[in-house]
């Protein structure tokens, strides 16, 4: 069977950017399961995906523009320390919830100068690259229920 709109699939993928340092992978794990044509991985993968039978293994490239989206520089700001309040040490690598035009956005602390923090609201693989070793491990048809909520159902038994 083949991936098309409305079948699960499950793959093992090794996630590298263009340094070839691995980004994520589910070595070691499950294989991730997804719902194809649902949006739950990003468009480019999902795309490439498109066809494959279980046993396949490729690679595959996406653009910035079809993974988490390009980079926007007006996302880095600059703000005072003071608008953090109640955290003691301010870290380059931190995360943190903060309000954007459309909603929440999670920003990451690039570095910190004095009483300025400098934070970025672009997702961390913005504007990358991302290249997938991709191995399918098995492809299926969604069951009714699954396509009626839009997402894959663990293994663990039904939810009614």
């Amino acid at each position: 069977m083949q991936i098309a709109r409305d079948s699960v699939a499950a793959f093992h993928y090794t996630l590298t950017d263009d340094q070839n340092q691995i980004i994520d992978s589910s070595a070691g794990r499950d294989p991730l399961t997804y719902l194809h044509g649902g949006g739950q991985i990003v468009p480019g993968l999902e795309k490439q995906l498109e066809g494959r039978s279980a046993g396949d293994k490729f690679t595959a490239d996406v653009a910035p523009e079809e993974g988490y989206g390009v980079h926007h520089p007006e996302l880095m700001q600059e703000v005072p320390r003071s608008a953090f309040q109640g955290v003691e040490d301010i870290q380059p690598g931190m995360q943190f919830q903060g309000r954007g035009p459309q909603g929440e956005i999670n920003v990451t602390v690039t570095r910190v100068e004095d009483d300025k923090v400098f934070i970025d609201g672009n997702h961390p693989l913005a504007g990358k690259t991302l290249h997938f070793a991709i191995e399918v491990t098995d492809v299926r048809a969604a069951s009714e229920e699954e396509l009626a909520h839009g997402h894959v159902h663990g293994a663990g038994g039904h939810h009614h």
